[in-house]
């Protein structure tokens, strides 16, 4: 065999060997990758929303030593032929309805059951915020206008040094960011692989540099100021969200099977969207917040946090849905009182307070951007709610 044969054979050999092991030793991360790259596809996107743990990494959140809080039950509720319709066209997987404290109507759909744990998306926001109303009221955090560096050194010279908690809990920090869902070029869909990569998400907020106006200007949806808050919340307390969130909400609500969050590479909590609860828990939330804070006797988040966090703040677009402290309210038709928790692929814990209604509903909906679609669930749930 000539000798510049043996060569390139041999050159060859070394290089399949190389990748071979490189595949080995990043076997993991390319599972991950390829998953996110799958996760939406209409064959596997109802799976996956209640298996988020076999695509990504992932931290169980402790429900604690106490037991399950009882849902109690209330006279059972039908749907309407028009609500039924939307439950099909929407691919609504799970429907859970409070009325006065008890529910009323339970069901699950498209295969999908009252054990599964479901995507929370960007519920898990509003989770976050009480937990911030908590960490104000117990001190650790001072001021919701203390600047952002106070509690997160490391973003010094982001995008994010002139910015105040306030700004990102009105999704008003003014920092650059895609939010393009449907572009997998976006910078949301580029977190969504560092994720997967087991990259760090400290490290990503930090290295935003670009501002499009100054921080408290103007409502832009950010994901990536949720991140942020949760750097305050771990900052303030050198605690991680997930422990938080387990002593001060989950345990305290008797959560009925533990959650857990996705994480990034460090193990730090997924808090703008990588929350994975029961549909009878997200509405144990739900009833909670609806309640001004109280469940089973103890008085969980303040009462004038969640007044303050759940109206009308942030200085929105006219015509646009309206927002508060990471909770939304609706553009039109609003009472007070009424507002929701709105997580992508339709997610939702709508609250009436006025009418004593929480509606949880979870989805598979790929068609969520399409015109009218949001409009169209919270008039639902309104049809469902002024029915009770």
């Amino acid at each position: 065999m000539p000798r510049l044969l043996k060569n390139t054979v041999r050159t060859f050999l070394v290089i399949s060997v190389v990748l071979g092991a490189m595949a080995l030793w990043k076997r993991e991360e390319i599972t991950r990758l390829l998953a996110v790259n799958s996760l939406f596809n209409a064959e596997k996107i109802i799976h996956n929303f209640s298996h988020m743990d076999e695509a990504f990494l992932n931290t169980p959140i402790s429900r604690g030593q106490g037991g399950v809080s009882e849902l109690a039950k209330g006279t059972p509720i039908e749907l309407s032929s028009a609500v039924n319709d939307w439950i099909k066209e929407r691919h609504v997987t799970s429907l859970v309805v409070l009325k006065d404290g008890q529910m009323v109507y339970e069901d699950y759909y498209l295969g999908t059951g009252a054990d599964d744990l479901r995507i929370s998306w960007s519920v898990a926001k509003s989770f976050l915020s009480a937990l911030v109303g908590i960490l104000l009221e117990e001190g650790a955090i001072a001021s919701i206008d203390d600047p952002i560096i106070k509690y997160a050194p490391s973003l010094k010279g982001s995008a994010y040094e002139g910015a105040s908690l306030r700004n990102v809990m009105q999704m008003s920090s003014g920092v650059t960011f895609d939010e393009d869902y449907l572009d997998k070029s976006s910078d949301i869909n580029r977190m969504g692989r560092e994720i997967a990569l087991g990259g760090s998400l400290d490290d990503f907020a930090a290295s935003l540099k670009g501002s499009f106006v100054q921080p408290g200007t103007q409502m832009q949806y950010v994901s990536i100021d949720t991140h942020v808050i949760g750097m305050v919340a771990r900052g303030a307390t050198g605690r991680s969200v997930t422990d938080l969130i387990s002593e001060k909400i989950v345990t305290p609500l008797g959560f009925e099977k533990q959650p857990y969050y996705v994480t990034d590479g460090d193990g730090v909590a997924f808090v703008l969207g990588g929350l994975n609860v029961t549909a009878r828990d997200y509405a144990r939330f739900g009833l909670m917040v609806s309640q001004d804070g109280q469940y089973g006797g103890q008085q969980i988040v303040p009462k004038a946090w969640l007044r303050s966090s759940t109206k009308v703040s942030a200085n929105t677009k006219p015509g646009d849905r309206k927002y508060g402290y990471q909770w939304w309210i609706p553009a039109t038709g609003t009472t007070e009182g009424e507002f929701f928790a709105h997580g992508v692929y339709g997610q939702y814990i709508y609250i009436n307070r006025p009418l004593g209604v929480v509606i949880v509903s979870n989805a598979a909906d790929r068609g969520f951007k399409n015109e009218g679609v949001g409009a169209a669930n919270i008039e639902a749930m309104r049809v469902i709610a002024r029915g009770l």
